[in-house]
């Protein structure tokens, strides 16, 4: 049996939006909560720069601002905030309905109800050279490495929001920014085409996919297939910024919670997985827009369903 004096209400897995917004929620229906976010494991948000879509911010705010904004008003409320990576979770009183987290310096804490929102990660193009040549120029964050590519010719892969908005970013480092894309349009929003179609710093290639990234000690190179033709070209670049979507961040509790093939939890539209007490918010859920918005409004109604929960297993549930 998992021994440890940390006992808690609530438990909230992740740093990111769903997180710190279900933390405000636990935290205000008088319900003790621990946060344990990872500093090795960043909430996407942490990694987006200009953010001008999130409701009530009429000007652009940076999304280190805005989780930090998160984090104070958790904060005010009383929600404790731990660092670590959790490595395993498990039941230890089935009759009582409590759940041991252990995290990866061997920290044990315990709940009667966790709350999953530890987000995705970005996908890898899975080519090679693309390990071998991973922060030689492969990246996966503008904003953590543009800067680095001063007056450079840099490539970006993918075609949505992400994408669209990271090759903009990009702009304000490189002295040509080119998007490549699998299809003959982009998934990104209109407003976002708009910017970067305007963009004189920004080309495209298009029905177009990598196979390969070549460089000795950096990224110098990289083999293009086009998807229609079949035709294979080289085009000469200092550095790849990979967005072609994203994996979820569930390996610690994927053999706990019912999931789909590729790792997304499965919940329903109270953010319930299948096993009662553990509840799931944010960017990954299955079948979720995966916006800070949505990712807020998960949090929220997670933090809700969990309340609901704890009172009926204690028998104080309002009827």
């Amino acid at each position: 049996m998992c021994m440890s004096d940390r006992e808690y209400d609530v438990i909230i897995i992740g740093g990111g939006p769903a997180g710190y917004s279900a933390g405000i929620y636990t935290t205000r229906a008088m319900l003790k909560t621990l946060l344990i976010e990872s500093n090795t494991v960043l909430s996407q948000l942490m990694l987006t720069d200009d953010i001008e879509n999130y409701p009530g911010s009429p000007e652009k705010i940076k999304g280190f601002e805005l989780i930090d904004n998160f984090k104070k008003q958790a904060g005010y409320f009383g929600l404790e905030i731990h660092e670590g990576f959790v490595e395993k979770i498990k039941q230890i009183d089935t009759e009582k309905r409590k759940w041991c987290i252990i995290t990866q310096n061997k920290s044990e804490y315990i709940a009667e109800s966790l709350i999953a929102a530890t987000g995705a990660k970005a996908r890898k193009l899975e080519v090679i050279g693309e390990d071998d040549l991973r922060g030689k120029g492969v990246s996966y964050c503008a904003v953590c490495d543009g800067a680095f590519f001063k007056n450079q010719n840099v490539v970006v892969v993918g075609g949505g929001d992400t994408a669209i908005q990271e090759a903009i970013f990009l702009t304000r480092y490189a002295s040509k920014v080119t998007v490549i894309h699998r299809r003959n349009r982009l998934r990104a929003e209109k407003l976002l085409q708009q910017q970067a179609f305007k963009n004189n710093k920004i080309d495209f290639i298009w029905d177009s996919t990598v196979e390969k990234i070549e460089g000795e000690n950096k990224v110098e190179n990289i083999r293009l297939k086009n998807v229609k033709t079949k035709s294979n070209t080289d085009f000469k670049c200092n550095g790849i910024f990979i967005f072609v979507g994203f994996t979820p961040n569930t390996d610690y509790i994927k053999k706990i919670v019912n999931t789909d093939d590729s790792g997304w939890i499965i919940t329903d539209n109270k953010m319930n997985t299948n096993r009662p007490g553990i509840f799931a918010a944010g960017d990954l859920r299955a079948d979720t827009y995966r916006q800070i918005a949505t990712a807020v409004g998960d949090g929220v109604t997670a933090a809700l369903s969990c309340e609901k929960y704890i009172s009926k297993i204690r028998g104080t549930e309002y009827i």
